[in-house]
């Protein structure tokens, strides 16, 4: 039953041709009346239709009635038959339409158009003045009425509409975000393991190269560098899948805290780079998110540290924690690679300034006079919460 009321409401044409039918039918009970059947009986037919159209061309449709409507009393007149068309009560309808889907300028304009017919009618037809006045008036307000009670109602419902396609697109539009936030989110984790892993089996790769024949024993050194390397980089890329599967994080994940940081420390100084390390204050007891922040800072300043600080690079590592901050300086001796040359995406430091912003804290980069290259970072322990 609803979708059929759905469906009227969609093809207004089809409920007023309904209507016109109510219109021609009314008329025909005032045909035995008429001393002039055949004409009475062309305008019973020709005014219910524009009422057909009345939604879909208003103006018009009401413009036709009236005139339609004047036609009928002129030549009834002229012919003697005083006979009222019932028909004539779509001038009411054209009245309502024009109100209710137009505008009361239009509305008050065809008001007085139809006062007009009203008074024709009433001199042409000889009817009761008394009558004619009260009937007319009493009629036009009732529909002048409902229609303000249907325009506010198509007004509320325009404006609950409008809200509502407002808050799809609104929520299409944070769906999007989420999406993009979260795909950033996962390139940037996959950044940090993947380019750290396979800078440092690339650098080993071509040490190994470099000594296989004069000093196989380092050789075989950076072989089993690489090798470790590409299993940590493997487990990581696991639970890093294991998270985007699972609805909740896995329990064995990494706990990066003073361990990591030595641990990533402790490879970069296997691939040959001399790295000095301090660690100060409690940074075992931060907020994962922190730890993990701070350990993938490290770890990505270090390797674009292998990739780009010279022949013989060496980093200065400090990570500090003060109060409810942690900061963070990795600073190198800066310079061009001699013997390789890594190129990288650009990213790093774009994911690393993203991560830090994501945990409120803030990031700089950059060469120092000296010709050193420093980055360093600050992160409160416990974000700020709105």
């Amino acid at each position: 039953m609803r979708r059929f009321s759905l469906w009227v409401r969609d093809n207004p044409v089809v409920a007023d041709s309904v209507l016109a039918v109510g219109l021609f039918l009314l008329d025909l009970t005032a045909l035995q009346s008429s001393t002039q059947k055949p004409v009475f009986l062309v305008f019973a037919l020709l005014l219910p239709l524009p009422v057909v159209v009345r939604r879909v061309y208003p103006r018009t449709a009401a413009l036709a009635l009236f005139v339609l409507s004047q036609l009928s009393t002129g030549l009834s007149g002229a012919l003697g038959d005083h006979t009222l068309h019932p028909s004539s009560l779509g001038l009411g309808l054209a009245l309502y339409t024009l109100v209710a889907y137009v505008g009361r300028r239009q509305g008050l304009f065809y008001l007085a158009l139809l006062l007009a017919d009203g008074v024709s009618t009433m001199l042409v037809l000889h009817q009761d003045p008394t009558t004619v006045v009260a009937f007319t008036i009493t009629f036009y307000a009732l529909c002048w009425t409902l229609a303000e009670f249907t325009g506010a109602r198509h007004a509320y419902d325009t404006e609950v509409q409008a809200r509502l396609a407002v808050a799809d697109y609104d929520r299409e539009r944070r769906a999007h975000d989420a999406v993009a936030a979260e795909r950033t989110r996962i390139a940037r984790e996959l950044h940090d393991v993947v380019a750290h892993a396979v800078s440092v089996m690339i650098v080993q790769a071509d040490g190994a190269r470099y000594t296989l024949r004069r000093d196989p024993d380092a050789a075989e050194r950076a072989l089993g560098t690489i090798a470790g390397t590409g299993r940590d980089a493997l487990r990581e890329l696991r639970r890093t899948v294991a998270l985007l599967r699972t609805e909740h994080a896995p329990d064995d994940l990494p706990q990066h805290g003073t361990a990591g940081i030595a641990r990533v420390v402790a490879m970069m100084r296997d691939t040959g780079l001399a790295v000095d390390l301090e660690l100060s204050g409690e940074l075992d007891d931060v907020p994962p998110e922190v730890s993990l922040g701070v350990h993938r800072v490290v770890q990505e300043a270090l390797t674009n540290t292998l990739r780009h600080a010279g022949a013989h690079p060496k980093a200065w590592v400090t990570v500090r924690r003060t109060g409810d901050r942690v900061h963070i300086e990795v600073v190198d001796t800066g310079g061009v690679p001699v013997h390789t040359a890594i190129t990288g995406s650009g990213l790093g430091l774009v994911g690393m300034r993203e991560r830090i912003a994501v945990l409120g804290g803030v990031l700089a980069a950059g060469r120092e006079p000296s010709g050193r290259w420093r980055v360093a970072a600050e992160l409160p322990v416990y974000r700020e919460t709105p």
